[in-house]
C-alpha cells in the first residue's frame, strides 16, 4: 500500500514510512536524503524520524576522519527533512492533491544547540513538533536523541512553495 493511499482513523499514525516512501514526499536523494525512515506521524503536529549513522557516510571522509563525528548542521537538516515529510503527509491527508507538487524550503534556524557528538554506530531519533503555522509558513521545534541522551536541538522554520 502506498503512503498516499493511507487514510488515518485518528491523528496519530504509528506506521513506519521507509526511505522509498519518504522519496515520494520530499525530493531529496543521495547524498542528501538524511533520514532512513519515519516511525511516527501525528498529522499536522509531530513526527519521529530515524537516521542510522554509518561509518560509510560520505561526510566522514573529511569531517574528523580519525575521530568521525556527524556534523551538527546535517543533524538539523535531518530534522528539517523529517518536518518536511510531515508537512507534505499532512497536506496529502487533507486531500490537497497539489501537495505532491509542493516543496518545503528550510527558511531559518534558531536556538541551535549541539550538546553531544553523534558517531558511527549511533541510531539518531529525530523528533519534530510543530510550534505554529500560518499560511505557508510552519515553525518547528526539533530534537535529536541517541537512546536516552539529547544530542542536538533547534527551532526552525519552513515555507511551502509550488514546484
Amino acid at each position: 500500500m502506498s503512503i498516499h493511499q493511507l487514510k488515518p482513523q485518528n491523528s496519530m499514525q504509528n506506521l513506519i514510512i521507509q526511505a522509498q516512501e519518504i522519496k515520494e514526499l520530499i525530493p531529496h536523494r543521495y547524498p542528501f536524503l538524511l533520514i532512513d525512515r519515519i516511525e511516527q506521524v501525528e498529522l499536522g503536529q509531530s513526527a519521529v524520524g530515524i537516521k542510522n549513522v554509518s561509518l560509510n557516510e560520505w561526510y566522514f571522509q573529511g569531517h574528523f576522519p580519525d575521530h568521525p563525528i556527524l556534523p551538527g548542521v546535517l543533524i538539523v537538516e535531518a530534522m528539517a527533512q523529517t518536518a518536511a515529510a510531515l508537512v507534505i503527509k499532512t497536506l496529502l491527508s487533507e486531500n490537497q492533491e497539489s501537495a505532491k507538487n509542493n516543496l518545503v524550503y528550510f527558511m531559518s534556524i534558531e536556538e541551535a544547540k549541539f550538546r553531544k557528538p553523534v558517531v558511527p554506530g549511533d541510531i539518531l531519533q529525530l523528533r519534530v513538533k510543530k510550534e505554529k503555522s500560518r499560511g505557508q509558513i510552519w515553525k518547528f521545534k526539533g530534537e535529536a536523541w541517541v537512546g536516552q541522551t539529547l544530542t542536538d536541538e533547534a527551532t526552525f522554520m519552513a515555507m511551502i512553495v509550488k514546484q
